[in-house]
């Protein structure tokens, strides 16, 4: 049987989610004024664009029920923080952590979580750097913390995660082992195209000295 949410349950969440909608917009105003200063100010600008989403009820469900929890409302906000998410692209991995310097200097956003699997990849091969911010949303007469999950990542990690996600989709999390190892092989193969890649940048700029 498929997760999903009660009719009281639902109503509540889809008010919830308004919440954390504008707590996403929030965030991605102030990482938009941290692009631009990049660009204006600076002479690279490490970030190649910034999306956003928010989980669909169904995935909110069926996590909850995945992590052994009752579906409600009131759990999707004390036991998620990736409801609301950012994914932000970067050119090089070493950009990755620079950009995560500067998020977490930014004022109004406290980081309460940071989860490196560039330097320490999941078993898996997955690569990308996670931060969960909370973020203060003002509304009917209130504050209320909203907490957004920051994914950093290059392109090519990024195509990889993508890739991942299909399979484990496909295969209802169960990968046969033969594409678990292919895509570890693809993983390293990656990551050693970014280095690769980051080396010719850095020749590249030491000529144009």
């Amino acid at each position: 049987m498929s997760a999903k949410f009660s009719e009281v349950e639902f109503a509540a969440i889809k008010d919830m989610i308004v919440a954390y909608e504008w707590g996403q917009r929030t965030l991605l105003t102030l990482l938009d004024i941290v692009q631009q200063d990049f660009e204006y100010f600076h002479k690279q600008n490490p970030i190649e664009h910034i999306r956003g989403r928010i989980k669909s009820y169904e995935s909110i469900a069926e996590k909850l029920q995945r992590l052994g929890h009752d579906i409600t409302a009131a759990n999707a906000r004390n036991c998620l923080y990736d409801i609301a998410g950012i994914r932000i692209i970067c050119a090089f991995a070493e950009d990755i952590y620079t950009l995560a310097e500067v998020i977490k200097s930014v004022p109004n956003i406290n980081v309460i979580i940071e989860k490196d699997y560039i330097s320490k990849p999941k078993p898996s091969g997955y690569r990308s750097y996670h931060i969960i911010a909370e973020v203060p949303v003002f509304y009917s007469a209130k504050t209320e913390v909203i907490p957004v999950e920051i994914q950093i990542r290059t392109s090519a990690m990024d195509f990889w995660a993508t890739l991942e996600h299909k399979a484990r989709y496909k295969y209802k999390e169960h990968i046969p082992q033969h594409l678990c190892d292919e895509l570890a092989v693809c993983a390293d193969a990656i990551s050693d195209l970014d280095n690769r890649m980051f080396l010719i940048h850095e020749i590249i700029s030491l000529i144009n000295r």
